[in-house]
């Protein structure tokens, strides 16, 4: 009897192909991105994606203090933080942050939607978020992405 079988093929260190993505966070609203950006870390757009090896892209997302959040939330959203000590716990809000750190609001939002183990660990450290227009990384020469045509 003729049957056709089929293997199902599953990504691994050696066969991933890893790119550089550029993605312009002017104007775009900070949890649509992150989710974007997060998915791109993870590989999911990759025909070949396996869930439990790093088959994403490395991004740098450049223009991070132009970012939007929706509603009150740049006011009413608090970031916390603890110190170590006792009493030592911190809040802070995006504009303050925004002040201090512009980059820790995108990096906080995308952590936030990677996974919460060693592989996501992993994905994190291929995230490079950078303020403003200019980035370090024109050696790798990244693709410019536009967030909106994913899918």
């Amino acid at each position: 009897m003729n049957t056709l079988t089929y293997k199902t093929i599953s990504a691994n260190a050696n066969t991933v192909n890893k790119e550089w993505v550029l993605v312009d966070a002017e104007n775009q609203t900070l949890g649509r991105l992150a989710s974007e950006v997060a998915n791109l870390l993870r590989g999911k757009y990759k025909t070949n994606y396996t869930p439990h090896v790093d088959c994403g892209d490395h991004v740098i997302v450049i223009n991070a203090e132009k970012i939007r959040l929706t509603g009150n939330k740049m006011t009413d959203k608090t970031y916390v933080r603890h110190t170590g000590y006792a009493g030592g716990q911190r809040f802070a809000t995006p504009v303050e942050v925004l002040k201090k750190k512009p980059y820790a609001v995108v990096e906080k939002a995308v952590r936030g939607m990677l996974p919460k183990n060693r592989l996501g660990n992993k994905l994190y450290t291929h995230l490079h978020v950078v303020v403003g227009p200019n980035h370090k990384f024109e050696a790798q020469q990244p693709k410019l992405v536009n967030i909106k045509d994913l899918k």
